[in-house]
């Protein structure tokens, strides 16, 4: 008869909730988190057991460290044979467990991350302190089940006579929780176990006298003991780790940084590598060479510095920078009673007692049960040999050893083991002098008993033997602190001037975008000529820089870009620059209008801003100093579709020239202009018509009124030169006097203005991309109501698109 289907109609999210709950239980319990009691997860109980059952101990000879796995995998772990391989080399790497419990000849990988090879070339064995784990799991200390096959039995949690979770620490991520337990030093470990179990109400801090801290194998430097006491108290804190660094003198005025300890779970190699590229990226320009040195002796990293170089600068630099320094975040977080438990340090101890406590009583509980037992069988044993003759004849007697233990039983009132030693007792033992032997056996097992009877009935005995066998453990295996322990976290202050080669450059920022600096070398080499930019970019500034300035670009967004001059990209005169945007992100649609060095943000000036929609703004330039500057930074608050135009830089006390599209111009003086913030918007600056908008922003001195000029090109590519004295001056906020004739029919718009003297060169560009050079010196001066001479035909070339300044070459 076929059997019956049946199905049940349920809700997805049921079933998916039921089966991930199990499967989050399982890898919770039996996978990812170690268990208080042992310290260990699993995989690494099971390998531990698996060469302990094999033989594999640290008094023996290596095995192939394959034939463990394939223990591992056949009885106890039916996983992948990497995941087992990889728990057992991680046991055996000094550099990332206190005290290793796996024993490995060959390459178990490397502090700079190499991996292990293949477990076919590898051999191990259990190390020494591993078999202290291990001891006395025959004795009926800890529960036992059934493997996963029932073909064997493996334990639950091994016995343990050391706080393993808490001196080799864990780290693991499962469903919903991690751990991240830090490993300790041995001795100071037993050391707070037995104050524990002396004072049971003993403190965190009174605890700290003795456990000071995590104590990591790669040494180094801990920093915040407030935090560590935290951690100890509610299983969370975070403590910063640093390596251990030394400046040494190598010659007069030159110096060395040696690395001698790195942090905890720092890969040496890419700290290697990080500092070489701080160094090729000049993001620090005191290194000179980055030199990994490490060998049998130990390790050792030496950056060599250049003359004169600041070396605790650079020092502090890397803290801050590289994972010379590293946060260490607690999260002792271990399987509690079968549940995940964020424990405190109290609560880890007591665990660990309490299972020391069971471990101890089941042990005693065995050792007592075999001493009655032998204790039965040498008393029966004493007086066979006292009545030997009667028992010689009584056995002669009898057809085989079944009637003899029979026979004897019923005769001389022997138990059944007692009757079984006796029939299987040797000649040569039937001396006198092994009566002697017996009777000593005796009393020593009387001794025994008594002792292990005690043990089982007195608590404070049996918190001795634990703490004695602690005691002598520490003896044997405890060393000294590698990491030390510094009660603040030092707040690092760079100095970034100081690390900084001063060298003077040539800044240049040109309209696309294209950002460098070049070295004064090739700026002369090339005697200032053929700059490399694209034949549709021009230049837009070009400075002489230190690399100890900083250079801000403005964009028409009302964004600055604060860029310092070090940290542009070196690059030759005659070749093209590479684009702000590789550097800090703008927008496709974002363009600069004006470069700005500056040596100082401390000096009593202002940045005056300037906007299409007519708007001033100005704000000192203190304001605009910034800690961060990967991404573009708020120069002015724009409302709606509005740009910037124009920005300066001034002391407060000049003349602006506001000029528009249609030809209007407003003089008023700086002082009209409040000071705001730099997230401001600003004041207004022009009335504008409808439809029109400013195109070009001006400040001067007061003094140089009279004997300025403005440039004004036109649209139709028209260009006139006037006096500054010829604009009325009066205040804000007005709509201003014409710059030239209105014309009725084909108006002229103004292109731009420029502020000149008389002699450069007006470079004038259309749409359609066609240049044409004006030679000022050829253009007279003439008053507002003239419209200037046309230099360019609108009708074949187009309207002029921009204009700009060029000196003679």
């Amino acid at each position: 008869m076929e059997a019956q289907q049946r199905y049940v109609d349920l809700p997805l999210e049921d079933v998916l909730g039921d089966r991930f709950g199990r499967y989050s239980k399982y890898i919770i319990q039996d996978r990812a988190l170690p268990d208080v009691r042992d310290g260990l997860k699993p995989v690494q109980r099971r390998i531990l057991y698996a060469m302990l059952m094999d033989g594999n101990t640290h008094d023996k000879g290596f095995r192939k460290a394959a034939k463990t796995v394939g223990n591992v995998i056949g009885n106890f772990h039916p996983h992948g044979d990497s995941s087992v391989y990889e728990a057992m080399v991680r046991m055996s790497q000094e550099w990332k467990v206190r005290n290793v419990l796996v024993e490995m000849h060959g390459n178990n990988g490397s502090l700079d991350g190499d991996p292990p090879a293949a477990m076919r070339y590898t051999e191990a064995r259990l190390s020494k302190l591993a078999s202290e784990l291990l001891k006395d799991i025959e004795k009926n200390t800890v529960e036992f089940v059934p493997n996963f096959d029932d073909t064997t039995k493996e334990p639950v949690v091994l016995p343990a006579m050391f706080p393993n979770l808490l001196v080799n620490g864990s780290t693991g991520i499962s469903a919903g929780y991690a751990t991240d337990i830090p490993p300790h030093n041995l001795g100071e470990v037993i050391d707070a176990v037995i104050m524990r179990m002396n004072h049971p109400d003993c403190t965190v801090e009174e605890l700290m006298e003795e456990l000071k801290g995590p104590d990591f194998p790669t040494g180094g430097i801990i920093q915040g003991i407030d935090e560590i006491k935290k951690a100890y108290k509610t299983g969370k804190g975070k403590i910063v780790v640093r390596g251990k660094a030394e400046i040494e003198k190598i010659r007069v005025g030159k110096e060395q940084i040696v690395i001698t300890e790195i942090p905890y779970e720092v890969n040496k190699a890419n700290l290697v590598k990080k500092i070489d590229d701080l160094k090729y990226e000049r993001k620090v320009d005191g290194i000179a060479e980055v030199r990994d040195e490490t060998d049998r002796t130990g390790l050792r990293i030496v950056i060599e510095l250049k003359k004169d170089a600041d070396a605790e600068g650079v020092l502090n630099y890397l803290y801050k920078n590289t994972d010379l320094q590293v946060p260490y975040n607690f999260n002792m977080v271990a399987i509690h009673h079968r549940h995940p438990k964020l424990l405190s340090l109290p609560e880890l101890l007591d665990a660990y007692i309490e299972h020391r406590k069971e471990v101890v009583i089941n042990r005693s509980t065995f050792e007592l049960q075999k001493a009655q037992e032998r204790e039965h069988v040498v008393k029966g044993l004493i007086k066979a040999l006292s009545i030997l003759d009667e028992v010689i004849a009584v056995i002669r007697a009898s057809k085989d050893k079944r009637d003899a233990k029979d026979n004897l039983i019923s005769e001389f009132a022997f138990t059944e083991p007692q009757a079984e030693a006796i029939v299987s007792l040797q000649l040569y033992r039937l001396t006198n002098t092994d009566i002697t032997a017996l009777k000593a056996e005796e009393e020593e097992l009387e001794k025994k008993i008594k002792g292990l009877t005690s043990i089982l009935e007195d608590e404070k005995k049996l918190s001795k033997v634990i703490q004695s066998e602690l005691k002598q453990l520490k003896k044997t295996f405890a060393d000294e602190r590698r990491t030390k322990i510094e009660a603040e976290i030092e707040s690092i202050t760079i100095n970034m001037e100081s690390l900084i080669a001063s060298e003077d450059t040539i800044v240049t920022v040109t309209k696309d975008g294209y950002v460098k600096r070049t070295s004064l070398r090739s700026y002369t080499a090339s005697n200032g000529k053929d700059f490399g930019m694209k034949d549709s970019d021009r230049l837009l500034c070009q400075y002489e820089m230190n690399t100890t300035d900083v250079l801000l670009l403005f964009t028409n967004k009302g964004n600055y870009l604060y860029c310092p001059v070090h940290e542009l990209p070196d690059i030759r005169w005659k070749d093209i620059g590479q684009h702000i945007s590789r550097t800090i992100p703008i927008d496709q649609d974002e363009r600069i209008v004006q470069g700005i060095p500056l040596k100082s943000f401390d000096d009593e000036k202002f940045f005056l801003f300037v906007t299409k929609k007519g708007m001033v703004k100005k704000t000192e330039i203190r304001q605009y100093k910034a800690q961060r500057y990967s991404k573009p930074l708020v120069a002015i608050n724009l409302k709606d579709d509005d740009e910037v135009v124009a920005v300066h830089i001034t002391d407060g006390t000049g003349l602006i020239l506001l000029s528009t599209r249609f030809g209007y111009g407003l003089l008023f003086h700086e002082e009209e202009v409040n000071i705001v913030g730099s997230r401001a918007a600003g004041v207004k600056g022009i009335q504008l018509k409808e439809g029109d908008a400013v195109v070009s922003g001006l400040v001067f001195a007061e003094k140089h009124v009279n004997d300025q000029k403005l440039a004004i090109v036109t649209h139709r590519g028209a260009v006139k030169m006037i006096n500054i004295g010829e604009i009325e001056r009066t205040q804000r906020a007005r709509r201003g006097s014409m710059l030239y004739r209105e014309l009725k029919t084909n108006p002229h718009r103004t292109a731009a203005i420029l502020l000149v003297n008389g002699n450069e060169n007006l470079v004038l560009e259309t749409e359609k991309g066609i240049r044409e050079i004006v030679h000022l010196s050829n253009v007279k001066v003439t008053d507002r109501y003239s419209n200037g001479s046309f230099y360019i035909d609108k009708e074949e070339a187009g309207e002029v698109t921009d204009s700009w300044l060029e000196t003679e070459a």
